[in-house]
């Protein structure tokens, strides 16, 4: 029974990583409409909307493929610090 209880556990937290890599989405949307400040255009939203999706499948593959739980958070740490520096070259070209 523990096992079902984790595997539906599992469930909500992924579904929460997702809805939450949406409204990321979603961000850049709102403040279009209150600022000039953000000016994405259809290009910068697919690049982002690819960015956070391949680091989301990313993410998910190395849950459920990765055992050992040093080994999963250090990949995910990799994973999110190569997210991290794709998007900051992306929006200020740091390199």
């Amino acid at each position: 029974m523990k096992q079902i209880a984790d595997f539906h556990h599992g469930n909500y937290l992924r579904i929460g990583a997702w809805l939450l890599a949406g409204a990321l989405m979603l961000l850049p949307l709102a403040a279009m409409q209150f600022t000039s400040a953000v000016n994405w255009g259809t290009e910068d939203f697919v690049a982002a909307g690819l960015l956070l999706g391949g680091t989301g499948l990313a993410l998910e593959a190395t849950v459920r493929l990765v055992r050992g739980t040093r080994a999963r958070i250090v990949i995910a740490l990799a994973i999110l610090a190569a997210f991290g520096l794709i998007w900051a070259e992306l929006a200020v070209g740091l390199f």
